[in-house]
């Protein structure tokens, strides 16, 4: 299978400069980064995808026991990296995609070199000691919506997530882009995201990583942020002066800076 056509790989920027890749969240796509793109160009070779299902994915390589488990998209991405030959690339993963740019790293270490995680949360489901925000049965009722109605809880969920009310059109363009997602693999995507539990992959985490979070944002509240910062060695902790769960569409500039600032210190 041709591995840029299935994941709609674009590559951009600077041919000459160090690799950063661009992972989106659930229910999106790479366009969500298009506001990070123009930081990057000049002096970094930029490669985004979509996870298939998403975007403009090849839908034909759905795979339901595949993409059941976060280690399916984690080989998604090992394989986008060896499609275009990447070594020591800079992985930037949104929400999900944080924890999956840890499992890709576990997979192949020689492909990803450092790691930014925009919003992570390992777990979004509360447990003795730890705050993920969820309970499960919060989790437990928000699978079930999605699946009863994911036009209306994406319509319902957007906004919420994007945590910009005074900023309407954030909300819409989230819910656009949830809406343009087909339902059957957002379903199977939605469980493999909110029933994961990476914990205890961030401890095996051993290249240098910085850790976005927003001062107010619901679906990775600054607990979670604290703990990814307590259990990846050696790791950095920025508070954006963001709110929400998408920063890099909420307030690309201080995204942007601190993402440029990481990858200079590298």
């Amino acid at each position: 299978m041709d591995i840029a056509s299935r994941n709609h790989v674009t590559v951009t920027g600077n041919p000459q400069g160090p690799t950063v890749v661009l992972a989106h969240g659930f229910g999106c796509d790479q366009n969500m980064w298009r506001l990070t793109v123009p930081a990057l160009a000049d002096d970094y070779r930029v490669v985004l995808f979509d996870y298939v299902g998403s975007g403009r994915s090849d839908a034909s390589a759905f795979s339901e026991d595949r993409y059941s488990s976060l280690e399916g998209y984690a080989r998604d991405v090992v394989e986008v990296c060896e499609a275009l030959d990447l070594r020591d690339a800079v992985f930037v993963g949104h929400s999900v995609s944080a924890m999956i740019g840890v499992l890709a790293a576990g997979l192949a270490p020689d492909r990803i070199g450092a790691l930014v995680m925009v919003a992570p949360s390992p777990r979004y489901i509360d447990d003795e000691g730890y705050r993920g925000g969820f309970s499960a049965e919060d989790i437990d009722e928000l699978l079930a919506s999605l699946e009863a109605n994911y036009l209306g809880w994406s319509a319902a969920m957007a906004p919420v997530i994007m945590g910009n009310a005074d900023r309407p059109a954030l909300g819409d363009e989230l819910r656009n882009s949830f809406c343009a997602t087909d339902p059957d693999m957002a379903r199977v995507f939605a469980r493999t995201t909110f029933l994961s539990d990476s914990r205890d992959d961030l401890k095996g985490v051993t290249v240098p990583t910085l850790i976005l979070e927003c001062t107010q944002d619901v679906i990775a509240p600054r607990e979670v942020g604290a703990f990814v910062h307590r259990a990846v060695p050696g790791s950095t902790l920025v508070t954006l002066d963001a709110t929400g769960h998408c920063p890099h569409l909420s307030a690309p500039d201080a995204t942007n800076q601190a993402i440029t600032d990481f990858l200079a210190s590298l």
